[in-house]
């Protein structure tokens, strides 16, 4: 076996030390958006339970307690996404009963309201085709493990949720497409774009020994069970952690998400890697068929 020159291990290096880096950094900004929202609940309850004293006390400017933003916060190490369930969690699938829960998301901004998934759920196999502008990409969902997402899927689905919208982030080192922000222009400028959500939000499923590997449909979060509509699809090696959840493969389509990303990204401002795919990805449509 001929041994690697040292440039050849430095090129191996750097390559694993990008993904290495685009993981980091892709997790720092999920760990930044729990803080956000966070630091939103804890000030919405601040603020109401002031203005309820303020209303007994028989002051009448209430109202200039229950405005302001939550501010910027800075990425932190130090806490971790996985480890900070929010109060109110939505409930997960109950096999007896066949339901799932699905609760309010209120520290979502930029919501797309088409109402709440039914909470009785199907297990039975399903496919679903996302349609685009550069041509279908299919997958097999994985309705028993992930009944919740596929179920909010399908009801998504059957509202256009998905209709005309813009895959937002892409990976090259770390090799994913996220889409399903109903609200993104992935133009490199919005700086909204991933914070686009259906205004509900559901529980984790399917993450023991969850691996994201080529073809994987995962859905994209902010902690647990705090799924809402974006997902990714994973067209490589991403190494990330079983923190989101997995539900199903695409069987069709994949080498279209492999043109695209040739093609690169708008590199964003955190020099990740990741940024909206140069050669825009709009989702014309999604359809989601099951077998009784």
């Amino acid at each position: 076996m001929r041994n690697r020159t040292s440039r050849e291990v430095e090129v191996v290096t750097g390559k694993d030390r990008q993904k290495q880096l685009a993981r980091e950094h892709y997790e720092r900004q999920l760990r930044a958006r729990v803080e956000r929202e966070q630091k939103s609940r804890r000030n919405a309850i601040i603020g109401t339970t002031a203005a309820v004293v303020v209303v007994i006390g028989g002051v009448v400017a209430a109202t200039t307690l229950m405005g302001g933003g939550d501010g910027d916060a800075t990425a932190s190490a130090s806490a971790s996404a996985s480890s900070q369930p929010l109060a109110n969690d939505p409930k997960p699938y109950d096999p007896a009963k066949g339901t799932c829960g699905y609760v309010a998301d209120e520290s979502s901004g930029q919501v797309k309201n088409v109402g709440t998934p039914p909470e009785k759920v199907s297990t039975a196999p399903a496919t679903m085709t996302i349609k685009t502008n550069l041509g279908d990409i299919v997958a097999r969902l994985d309705s028993e493990k992930a009944p919740c997402t596929v179920n909010s899927f399908k009801f998504l689905a059957s509202k256009d949720y998905f209709d005309d919208t813009k895959c937002h982030r892409m990976g090259t080192d770390f090799p994913i497409l996220q889409c399903g922000d109903p609200l993104a222009k992935a133009d490199g400028k919005n700086p909204t774009d991933g914070q686009g959500g259906p205004g509900y939000r559901f529980a984790n499923e399917n993450l023991a020994g969850a691996k994201y590997t080529r073809g994987v449909l995962a859905m994209a979060n902010s902690g647990p069970n705090t799924n809402g509509s974006q997902f990714f699809i994973v067209f490589g090696d991403t190494g990330l952690t079983p923190d989101y959840t997995p539900f199903g493969t695409v069987t069709k389509g994949l080498e279209i998400v492999d043109k695209v990303a040739k093609k690169g990204v708008i590199a964003s401002a955190g020099g990740d890697g990741t940024g909206a795919p140069k050669q825009p990805v709009v989702i014309k449509d999604v359809t989601i068929t099951s077998k009784s």
